[in-house]
């Protein structure tokens, strides 16, 4: 089966990102996101990334206008998904919450539908058990800024079938991104490295070993990262670090417990980029 018609529901950071990418490889896409200003928020999103290619002459105004017209953003659920051949899920990473959203896609999408969700490492064959379709469900972890980073993550459920892991893969190969297959574990194998280390970095900063500066400095020249740990943090949204890390910690024991100082960052509200403040103060910027 040939991926033609995504549904994408969420339009934040990571959504309007996927969007952009699928309307890229010539598919119809809409865009879905339960207020409007998070809709209009995606859509001008990805007219600045657009505009910003248009400008470096990487595209020209005719093709951005093409691409802009193959998305139809939309907060009606029922629009949005009938029809789809594949619905990318990007909401809160809560599980309740997703699988709401999987029970009320079952009443709308066509039978040949796939299910792909976004989750930074939230069970697959948990998601899919509730659905009608467990064969036809799959994990496609997508990477900040999508447009740019080159990695997307497969994860197989419990019961997800060799064809849909095989459209799965052909489908992120046409959107222009390097796929690795992993099995269902809890982070997977990127998270589960990364936000080991991003929660590492926050136990030294609460040790006092170093000022978040020399932290970020240090793994940025000494380990050649493009950005230091606490950044990454704020940057992706301290509350999602913390809720990967908890799930790590249920899961495998207390080897992955959320670090402390964490967690009182989540509790005063200092989320990093999209409040203001996490590590970094952003509003003096």
């Amino acid at each position: 089966m040939e991926i033609k018609k995504v549904c994408v529901l969420g339009a934040g950071l990571m959504g309007n990102g996927i969007a952009q990418v699928c309307a890229q490889a010539g598919m119809e896409v809409t865009l879905r996101d339960i207020e409007q200003h998070f809709v209009d928020g995606g859509m001008n999103t990805i007219k600045k990334n657009l505009s910003r290619d248009v400008e470096k002459g990487k595209m020209t105004q005719e093709q951005m206008n093409a691409l802009l017209g193959r998305i139809k953003p939309t907060l009606d659920l029922k629009e949005a998904a009938a029809g789809a051949d594949a619905v990318v899920e990007v909401v809160i990473e809560v599980m309740d919450v997703k699988k709401k959203v999987y029970a009320e896609l079952e009443e709308i999408v066509p039978k040949h539908c796939l299910f792909f969700t976004n989750t930074s490492g939230l069970s697959i064959t948990e998601m899919a058990s509730i659905t009608k379709r467990p064969d036809r469900f799959i994990g496609t972890h997508f990477f900040n800024p999508v447009p740019v980073m080159r990695l997307l993550e497969i994860i197989r459920g419990h019961q997800t079938s060799d064809e849909t892991l095989e459209i799965a893969k052909a489908w992120g190969k046409k959107i222009g991104k390097e796929v690795i297959v992993v099995k269902e574990a809890p982070a997977f194998v990127v998270n589960r490295i990364l936000c080991s280390m991003i929660n590492e970095a926050f136990f030294a900063l609460d040790e006092g070993l170093a000022s978040a500066e020399d932290i970020d400095k240090g793994m940025m020249l000494g380990c050649n990262h493009p950005i230091g740990p606490l950044a990454l943090s704020d940057l992706v949204g301290n509350d999602t670090l913390l809720r990967v890390m908890e799930g790590l910690h249920r899961e495998l024991g207390d080897k992955y417990r959320p670090a402390q100082y964490l967690r009182k960052l989540v509790r005063a509200g200092n989320l990093g980029r999209k409040s203001g403040k996490g590590v970094y103060d952003y509003t003096k910027k």
